[in-house]
């Protein structure tokens, strides 16, 4: 399960202590939301966070498109489908 701590500071911050921010971000695995005018603008997190993010949001919608292709019936026997595979790995 995602378990990012959060914490919030204003825009100032962003300009004024950046290296601040971006020290939280990467060692302790924080999302900083920025704040303009009191309202929630920008998230920062580290590199490292992001493409974990990421990669879970393209896994996320991989599996809602499989649950959609077998609700409909788009489903073939597998051994179908790794003789498919196999054919393309070898051809490619």
């Amino acid at each position: 399960m995602l378990s990012i701590q959060e914490t919030i500071r204003p825009s100032a911050d962003l300009r004024n202590r950046y290296n601040e921010i971006s020290k939280e971000c990467r060692e302790e695995n924080t999302a900083v939301i920025i704040t303009v005018n009191g309202r929630g603008d920008t998230v920062s997190l580290s590199y490292e966070e992001y493409k974990r993010m990421k990669s879970r949001l393209e896994l996320l919608e991989i599996l809602a498109e499989s649950e959609e292709d077998v609700r409909n019936g788009r489903v073939a026997p597998i051994k179908d489908t790794f003789d498919d595979l196999r054919k393309m790995l070898t051809e490619g």
